[in-house]
């Protein structure tokens, strides 16, 4: 039988929008749990927010790892079809912005268990960070120049440092740390110095 013999039967394209939606649900609910408990979260707890059996994750991600990677890569994709959407709905570019920034906290919550889960795999992970900084950064630099061109932040902030500060402000935590306060504080910061100009140049105030 080849691939173009008339009676070899393909699965009904129900049955395959069907799978696809079931996997979107299953990320979704693994996301929403690593959020919640972190990317160290009892299979069982996935497992009964997506509504499915154990078998099912493990049929579909044998490894932790494998979960975690797709969770990863379908949040990545969640924030970049989310960005161009805030802005078409929201009151304000800036207004989408912080929503935006919300979302990418959320997602960060996956990103920092990533490196642990996929242990000695280099590449692959530096493949996937590369991935991330490809689709969000574009992102992220059109959200900032609407709201800079609305004159609602300054305009001399790039997307990647705007990035990496709330990625840092994300490490760690504790009964104390409410990082999404610090990152709400950060943008209050960029839409009180509307206008301004920065106290450094972009390698300094960006990083590595």
């Amino acid at each position: 039988m080849t691939d173009d013999d008339p009676t070899r039967e393909t699965p009904p394209r129900s049955l395959r929008a069907d799978a696809a939606r079931n996997r979107e649900a299953l990320l979704s609910a693994a996301g929403q749990v690593f959020v919640a408990s972190g990317v160290d979260a009892p299979i069982r707890e996935i497992a009964a927010a997506a509504g499915v059996g154990i078998g099912t994750i493990y049929r579909h991600f044998p490894k932790r790892s494998d979960l975690i990677v797709a969770v990863y890569r379908h949040q990545i994709e969640g924030c970049a079809a989310a960005g161009p959407a805030l802005l078409a709905e929201a009151a304000s570019p800036l207004v989408a912005l912080r929503a935006w920034c919300s979302r990418f906290v959320d997602f960060l919550a996956t990103k920092h268990g990533l490196a642990g889960a996929m242990g000695s795999d280099a590449s692959g992970y530096e493949a996937l960070h590369r991935h991330f900084i490809d689709r969000l950064v574009p992102v992220c630099a059109r959200l900032i120049a609407a709201a800079a061109e609305a004159g609602e932040i300054r305009a001399d902030v790039r997307a990647y440092e705007l990035m990496r500060a709330i990625g840092n402000l994300c490490i760690g935590g504790g009964p104390d740390y409410d990082p999404r306060r610090m990152v709400t504080v950060l943008l209050d910061g960029l839409a009180v110095g509307a206008g301004g100009t920065s106290t450094g140049s972009p390698e300094q105030v960006g990083g590595g």
